[in-house]
């Protein structure tokens, strides 16, 4: 695919939660997975091991499947005192609509993508959840760069059985760690979040 025209600092700072802004009417080309998954390869993993896993899910029956766990899911988080909406702000509000689409709609998007890892027992695989989560950054890092969106989210994981019986993921060696739609955006201008200033942050040296 044809990369979008942004520098390293741009990809990483406009690389978002796209949710409203997700095009479910285009399909998602498998060439534009693959270069994905093997930009993801390259993050790093413990001692140079690839325990990463990636689940693609084109079949709508599953993706629909999969979206009712996440609605169910999401809708017992909606009514907790953790629910974005709760709180109060325009920006919070605006973070709890997106999420409450997103909530409706996962399953509407033309491709799911779970990143896993596996071990030989569940155990080694949840330990070695340290090698995905880079991964799957980069993952999104690469979607983006593809003019292709991503969400973060793992509350699917509240029914990670389920979802394996759902897929055949081999539950008792393989672990689920992130959740995310894939596809086309709905233009390319996105922004950078507002975030605290560096400062306020850093702790030089000591605490």
């Amino acid at each position: 695919m044809t990369l979008l025209d942004l520098n390293p600092d741009q990809l990483l700072s406009t690389t978002r939660a796209v949710r409203k802004r997700l095009d479910f009417t285009r399909a998602v080309s498998e060439d534009a997975i693959r270069e994905c998954v093997a930009m993801a390869l390259q993050a790093p993993s413990g001692s140079n091991v690839v325990t990463m896993r990636f689940v693609v899910v084109r079949d709508a029956e599953k993706r629909r499947a999969i979206g009712d766990v996440y609605r169910e899911v999401y809708a017992g988080y909606k009514a907790s005192p953790h629910y974005a909406g709760a709180r109060s702000g325009d920006a919070q509000s605006r973070v709890a609509s997106s999420a409450d689409h997103l909530g409706e709609h996962m399953g509407d998007a033309p491709v799911l993508v779970i990143g896993c890892t596996e071990g030989p027992d569940r155990a080694s695989a949840k330990a070695a959840l340290g090698n995905i989560l880079p991964a799957m950054w980069s993952f999104m890092l690469a979607a983006r760069a593809r003019g292709l969106g991503t969400a973060w989210t793992s509350m699917h994981l509240a029914r990670e059985r389920e979802v394996a019986d759902l897929l055949g993921i081999p539950y008792d060696t393989v672990a689920q760690a992130v959740l995310t739609p894939l596809a086309h955006t709905k233009g390319t201008d996105f922004r950078p979040a507002e975030r605290p200033s560096p400062d306020s942050v850093i702790h030089w040296d000591t605490w």
